[in-house]
């Protein structure tokens, strides 16, 4: 199984909400968002990047988790 982290920098958020609008995996927290879960799964992929290209200032990433091969 494929996963990936989302991470969103706090001190660049400008806290537009646009990414929350576009993906519930973004709430508002404050007068910024937050990342309500950081490891997300393939099928949860579309949305979240959905959220990360609706930011404006480009404050979220999302990385592909590699997974460790059995020895």
């Amino acid at each position: 199984m494929v996963n990936y982290k989302v991470e969103l920098d706090r001190k660049t958020c400008i806290g537009c909400r646009a990414c929350t609008v576009a993906c519930t995996n973004f709430v508002p927290d404050g007068d910024k968002a937050k990342v309500v879960s950081e490891i997300i799964e393939q099928s949860e992929l579309k949305s979240n990047t959905e959220g990360k290209d609706a930011c404006p200032v480009k404050c979220i990433t999302i990385t592909k988790i590699e997974e460790e091969k059995e020895s």
